[in-house]
């Protein structure tokens, strides 16, 4: 299926990157975010930068206890819209979030600049999210954690915390040899790792011990259970990489949002086209304004529909 935005017009651009922070830029997108802002499948949204807070317990309406990781926003606000044409004529849209206030006297010269003509204070932490084309974001902009829906699904990447140098059972999840008898002292050993004369090496990506953890890691398919709008609270279920504090970046889920959407829509399910309670997506972000006019705590429905309490017949 073709996408909206492939068949629109393409405006004569540099072959550079384009960083838009000026007052005049800041208003054309305002406008044309009001002319149209409204989600579609086809849409790809902005991400936010979230700090880990830690983890909890919930309860759902039937008693079910399941764990939630609290992620909070920490003044994430909007520096710049970029525009890249590629060298195939394709064109490269994206929004830039920095997140988390830092003091003057320890930020570059350089970033101080930034900021000032984005009319953002200094942030710690800068970052970028691929977007559609209808999904710019006003320079300036504050977002909030009405960004998500309760009911929605995000996925979170962050780096993992590192274990340091582990063995093949810990590291791969390798089983081991026996306990008992048969083995002498190898009882946590990975075993044969080579062939023979032929290769006479080892085949690179073998399965052996080494570093883990502390690598990019993208948790996929979290579900939204909770959004607290007066402290700008994300709580979403189950685990999130990293270290306590840690600062995280949290997106729409692009197996279970983005391209599910777009599946359900191209086969006529628009009842499908979003998750079961959600209704619409802020678009083209969630802002500090919208997060004034919702109740202060919004939670999502249960996705259990029966309760686990009950036995089956």
């Amino acid at each position: 299926m073709l996408r909206v935005w492939a068949l629109a017009r393409r405006s004569p651009l540099d072959t550079c990157r384009t960083i838009h922070h000026s007052s005049a830029v800041n208003a054309a997108a305002e406008a044309s975010t009001s002319a149209a802002a409204k989600w579609t499948p086809n849409s790809i949204r902005t991400g936010l930068i979230a700090r880990k807070r830690g983890m909890t317990a919930m309860w759902d309406d039937h008693g079910a206890r399941f764990p939630v990781t609290v992620l909070q926003l920490e003044n994430c606000q909007v520096t710049a819209n970029i525009t890249t044409v590629r060298k195939d004529s394709s064109e490269y849209h994206a929004v830039q979030v920095a997140a988390s206030d830092r003091p003057e006297k320890t930020t570059t010269k350089q970033m101080l600049g930034h900021f000032k003509k984005a009319g953002v204070p200094p942030k710690r932490v800068v970052k970028e999210f691929p977007v559609t084309p209808d999904a710019h974001v006003p320079v300036g902009t504050t977002l909030s954690a009405a960004h998500f829906v309760p009911g929605q699904f995000v996925d979170v990447v962050a780096n993992s915390i590192g274990k340091g140098f582990q063995g093949a059972m810990k590291r791969w999840n390798f089983k081991g040899l026996k306990a008992s008898h048969g083995v002498s002292v190898s009882h946590r050993s990975a075993g044969s790792t080579g062939a023979h004369q032929d290769p006479g090496r080892i085949w690179p990506g073998k399965k052996m011990a080494g570093r883990m953890g502390g690598k990019r890691i993208t948790a996929q398919n979290l579900h939204v259970v909770r959004i607290d709008n007066e402290l700008n609270l994300l709580f979403v279920r189950g685990c999130v990489p990293g270290i306590d504090d840690a600062q995280v970046l949290v997106r729409d889920s692009k197996k279970k949002m983005t391209a599910l959407a777009q599946h359900n829509q191209a086969k006529g399910l628009y009842e499908k086209v979003l998750p079961r309670g959600v209704l619409d997506l802020p678009f083209p972000a969630g802002t500090e304004e919208l997060a004034k006019t919702l109740p202060p705590v919004v939670i999502a429905p249960a996705q259990r529909v029966t309760s686990p309490f009950i036995p089956r017949e």
